[in-house]
């Protein structure tokens, strides 16, 4: 069976470029345009998907309609080896009647009803001029940047010395913390030995009231009764 042709125009047909340098990203745009009286589903696929962003990577494109698609090449290390080995593949085909859900249709969908077009990925170096003048964009002067560079210095110095401060106190407090615990456990447990040595009626054992006072012996009663005589008597000889 014949390869089908593909229905939508592409611009640029066969090749996308890509203007360095190529430490920042690169967004080139593809256009894509269907000059049929059909709807047409389209599905944008490469070979090295995690070094693209493609927005939109498959829609719907109504009759005698346009679509801008934006494709940004994320930032890496040029290598002149890897020039023409990326590629891209515009696969579309006509939209069946009703509504269709994207994901399980392209799933689902025969190879033999599909329409395609390639196009090679190519990346272009500015002239050594041009980005020797983007350097020197870039970077501030020598001059400006001294004091500034020297005071964002000193204030990240102070910001460090700050945390590392805050980190010891962290950790001073929470070692109060912990000795603290410890102590209320241990009176916790005092408590509760002290609580033995108190029967209640019912048998239990609880600490006594604070309210509650001891008898006082009958023998403690006598010697300060007396010893009240002996000093009245004496206040008597003195007088």
């Amino acid at each position: 069976m014949s390869k089908l042709e593909q229905v939508l125009t592409i611009e640029p047909e066969n090749e996308l470029k890509f203007r360095g340098p190529f430490n920042v990203s690169v967004t080139s745009y593809m256009k894509l345009h269907n000059p049929s009286d059909k709807k047409v589903l389209f599905k944008i696929k490469t070979t090295a998907p995690k070094k693209y962003c493609v927005r939109p990577n498959s829609g719907t494109i109504n009759p005698n309609t346009s679509i801008e698609i934006a494709i940004t090449l994320q930032p890496f290390v040029y290598d002149p080896a890897e020039k023409n080995k990326h590629k891209f593949m515009v696969q579309t085909v006509f939209a069946p009647d009703g509504e269709v859900t994207l994901e399980p249709f392209w799933k689902n969908i025969s190879p033999q009803q599909l329409m395609d077009s390639k196009l090679k990925c190519v990346f272009e170096l500015p002239p050594e001029d041009e980005v020797n003048e983007e350097a020197n964009k870039a970077s501030p002067k020598l001059d400006n940047s001294l004091p500034q560079n020297s005071d964002e210095s000193s204030e990240l110095k102070k910001a460090a010395a700050e945390i590392q401060q805050l980190r010891e106190d962290e950790s001073q407090l929470r070692s109060e913390n912990f000795k603290l615990q410890e102590e209320i456990l241990l009176l916790k447990h005092r408590v509760q030995n002290q609580s033995n040595k108190y029967p209640t009626a019912s048998g239990r054992y609880e600490p006594p009231a604070a309210s509650q006072k001891m008898p006082i012996p009958m023998e403690h009663i006598l010697v300060a009764v007396i010893l009240g005589f002996l000093g009245m008597i004496l206040g008597k000889f003195v007088l």
